[in-house]
């Protein structure tokens, strides 16, 4: 298929696409998304998925001309991965993107469904945790540390918003996910829940932790709900010996996912 040329500032699907890249709620309104980046498409198309559309700016379309030329895998590999191209000025890639250095390419794929709740799988709760480089970052710890499952409660940052997009880096695409959830939808998990409290009697260290487990995050000034904290079998405390009054959620919640695969859990 032959790309098509936008021209035009004013066009509607850049108008969309500066939603989708800008707004952290379009996804779910629009029910697309828009990711941004070799890194990122990359991660789609490694895990076999699509894109409905991949736009790129005309430098990089010409790098993508060399490199077929020259037959090396790259930009041209992955517009083969999109049912249809289209070519932008720079300057008009510019005006949508929300990176003060544009990269020149992106995939706009059809938003995710809700993936069922795995009743067993290894599991991160996350609980009204609103910063949404926190949430990517969880989840990149997630999917690099071998949790196969990531629920988001109502009040967390969007999983698939453009910011929680880029923290994770590609996390998403190796992940069960799924968000805006109520307390009653955890019914579902046949798991004990582990949340950690710097109130706890027992220091992560030398807990036992059962396994597998879903592990509960909380709000970053909050913490965790006292209605979820009831529901958890077991809360843990990370010692601080510097005398921090607390860790930022997504460095506690890699300590403690490290833990739990440094056990073999």
């Amino acid at each position: 298929m032959s790309p098509r040329q936008i021209s035009a500032r004013d066009n509607p699907l850049l108008l969309r696409l500066r939603k989708l890249a800008r707004d952290p709620q379009a996804c779910r309104k629009l029910g697309q998304v828009w990711l941004e980046g070799e890194h990122l498409c990359s991660a789609l198309v490694a895990r076999g998925g699509r894109a409905v559309l991949a736009v790129i700016a005309e430098s990089a379309w010409s790098q993508a001309a060399d490199e077929s030329a020259a037959e090396v895998d790259g930009i041209a590999k992955l517009l083969a991965a999109a049912d249809e191209v289209v070519i932008v000025a720079d300057k008009l890639f510019a005006d949508f993107s929300p990176l003060p250095s544009p990269t020149g390419i992106g995939f706009v794929l059809d938003l995710p469904a809700p993936a069922p709740i795995d009743t067993h799988a290894p599991t991160v709760i996350l609980d009204r945790v609103q910063d949404a480089g926190n949430v990517g970052s969880i989840l990149r710890s997630a999917a690099a540390l071998g949790v196969r499952q990531v629920l988001a409660l109502q009040g967390s940052a969007g999983l698939w918003s453009p910011k929680v997009l880029r923290a994770g880096m590609g996390a998403q695409f190796g992940l069960r996910l799924a968000e805006g959830l109520g307390l009653a939808d955890l019914d579902a998990l046949l798991l004990p829940l582990v949340a950690t409290s710097s109130h706890a009697a027992q220091a992560l260290a030398q807990a036992q932790l059962p396994s597998p487990c879903a592990w509960v995050f909380g709000h970053e000034g909050q913490g965790v709900a006292p209605a979820l904290l009831s529901r958890c079998a077991l809360t843990v405390r990370i010692p601080q010996p510097g005398g921090e009054e607390s860790l930022n959620v997504a460095a506690a919640a890699a300590i403690c996912l490290y833990e739990s695969a440094r056990r073999g859990h």
